[in-house]
């Protein structure tokens, strides 16, 4: 593979992100990890769902006197809208417009950094509440799913940002059109995530 090579939107690979061995071979690594991701949310959830609503005596907090909706459904638009933008932006990838992808991934990243700002809102306002990390049972592991999360968003913007500096004058080849399809990969398995704190944590909390 000649990383010099000079392509055109015509000539680009089809599936320029999977046409190489390394990019393949990329693409194994991604699912293994992934793999373990997926079990150690899923015991994150666990934790959480058998210590909801435990607390001190005398010093309970419900999730229905917690939780804000209105502010959670905001923090959710802006991921589920980034997913949107990152896939946009691997459009453009697969059609060889690097400039257009790099601008879809500057939105996908802002959008995220908003998520996050509106995330440490929230905590802060917890805490003020008295609901902190050592207050309980309940909150230990609130604060740890919740907060887990968050910092996969952290490191996802961080890829994101570290690969368009990186990139930003060496343009699009078949070395990193990979790397840029698996982190748009990694996004999208965050905003899943999400969906299920969402609905687990917050739906089925005002619930009850």
């Amino acid at each position: 593979m000649d990383l010099n090579t000079k392509y055109t939107p015509q000539s680009w690979p089809q599936h320029a992100e999977n046409s190489t061995l390394e990019g393949k071979n990329k693409f194994v690594g991604f699912w293994l990890f992934l793999g373990g991701e997926t079990t150690l949310f899923a015991s994150l959830f666990a934790t959480y769902l058998a210590l909801k609503n435990k607390g001190p005596e005398g010093m309970e907090f419900t999730t229905q006197e917690l939780y804000q909706l209105p502010l959670v459904f905001i923090m959710t638009m802006l991921l589920l809208t980034s997913s949107l933008t990152s896939v946009y932006a691997m459009y453009h990838m697969k059609n060889y417009n690097f400039k257009a992808m790099q601008a879809w991934l500057m939105i996908t990243v802002l959008l995220g950094a908003a998520f996050l700002g509106f995330e440490i809102y929230e905590f802060n306002h917890y805490v003020h509440e008295g609901f902190n990390y050592s207050q309980s049972a309940f909150s230990s592991s609130f604060f740890t799913l919740v907060g887990t999360h968050g910092l996969h968003v952290l490191i996802g913007l961080g890829w994101f940002i570290l690969l368009m500096l990186r990139n930003s004058k060496r343009g699009l080849n078949l070395y990193n059109a990979p790397k840029y399809y698996i982190a748009s990969l990694y996004w999208h398995f965050i905003d899943v995530v999400w969906v299920f704190i969402f609905t687990v944590v917050y739906l089925m909390g005002v619930a009850g």
